[in-house]
């Protein structure tokens, strides 16, 4: 292999993927995996699904963004979910770094609208990979069961071809779409995006810091029931 994959290979501060845990949670989910393929399929949907997806736990906490604080914690959002998978993924020799995007999400709940005043999410978290030959995109952030109670098709990963986010929910509906890429990186642009969030965000980043009882999921199922009964 090159040596211009190696800076994807290490592990990092934040990418730890040399972490007992997070390398135990790697070997785990690929064990009996034939192929790098596979074994992205295999981490892809462990992360999708067994890190639940949240946004009322978004700070700019330095350790919050380590990988391994990730799997303990068993729930994050976009940015700390795409930390893990690219732990998981280096851990077990494919390459891999994450990448940011700015997206416009058109299914976010009444009360996160309100608390970020907007519907444009910057430093959306995605995930590139190294598989056969080439470098492969996904997005492991909505976890089954909430896409479940959204009412919008789950993202699926085949390891071969880019997986970002269906355009569309199940009703035809804009989904999410992508305003600008802002790249891929060696390690997580940690100071960026907390500078970011602390501008864009402080209502949000607030919210959040005064650990209020807020279930988004809860707020996704009853909306989209209340859409449905109209």
């Amino acid at each position: 292999m090159s040596e211009n994959f190696d800076s994807y290979l290490a592990p990092t501060d934040f990418i730890d993927s040399d972490d007992p845990t997070v390398r135990e949670f790697a070997v785990a989910t690929t064990d009996g995996a034939a192929t790098d393929i596979e074994k992205a399929v295999r981490l892809y949907l462990a992360v999708r699904d067994g890190i639940l997806y949240d946004p009322y736990s978004v700070d700019v906490v330095a350790d919050h963004y380590k990988a391994s604080h990730v799997l303990r914690t068993g729930r994050a959002y976009c940015v700390p979910k795409a930390i893990l998978m690219t732990a998981a993924a280096r851990a077990v020799g494919i390459p891999a770094r994450p990448g940011y995007a700015d997206v416009r999400n058109h299914l976010s709940t009444k009360r996160l609208l309100e608390l970020t005043g907007t519907d444009l999410f910057i430093y959306h978290g995605y995930v590139e990979l190294w598989l056969d030959g080439a470098w492969v995109k996904c997005t492991p952030a909505f976890n089954l069961s909430l896409c479940q109670r959204f009412g919008v098709l789950p993202l699926e990963f085949d390891g071969r071809h880019d997986s970002l986010f269906h355009p569309y929910d199940k009703g035809g509906n804009r989904h999410m779409e992508y305003t600008l890429d802002r790249g891929t990186y060696a390690d997580v642009p940690f100071a960026d995006i907390a500078a970011a969030f602390e501008a864009d965000y402080p209502r949000l980043l607030a919210f959040c810091a005064q650990r209020r009882t807020a279930n988004f999921a809860s707020e996704a199922e009853a909306e989209h029931r209340a859409a449905h009964a109209e």
